[in-house]
């Protein structure tokens, strides 16, 4: 007799709310079986479910996430699986560093811009004080 998993068992497992299994389920990423209306998880959907959920937090895509399980699924070439996945590893590297990039620079100009807008703060709190001097924009 095999394991099997409910729904609500991988839900509590992996702290994901069964509509996120259900949404996984629906993209093709889990196949679980029916007894009724139980859906009935194979030790297979769950690790799938499992290398699912991982390469969510590791910003995969559902289609990219769908195509290293049918590389698995058509191949059972372990060799071209994990060439496979660091290509896609390195290329997801490359896009964090490239926005990682485009963060300091846009976090520099937001420094840069702050400080223009407390000197220029500074200057208008300096002109208003009784001994800044005249300011040609004051009335006689």
């Amino acid at each position: 007799m095999s394991m099997t998993f409910t729904i609500s068992e991988l839900a509590r497992e992996f702290e994901v709310t069964t509509r996120t299994i259900r949404f996984y389920e629906d993209q093709g990423l889990v196949s679980p079986k029916r007894a009724g209306t139980t859906r009935v998880f194979s030790p297979r959907d769950r690790v799938r479910l499992k290398l699912a959920l991982r390469g969510k937090r590791l910003g995969f895509t559902i289609a990219e996430i769908r195509e290293l399980f049918e590389l698995y699924d058509v191949s059972r070439d372990e060799h071209k699986q994990l060439e496979e996945f660091l290509s896609k590893l390195e290329r997801r590297r490359a896009r964090l560093e490239q926005q990682r990039e485009d963060i300091e620079v846009m976090l520099r100009e937001i420094d840069f811009f702050a400080g223009q807008c407390r000197r220029l703060l500074r200057g208008d709190r300096d002109m208003g004080s009784p001994d800044a001097g005249s300011d040609s924009r004051e009335q006689p």
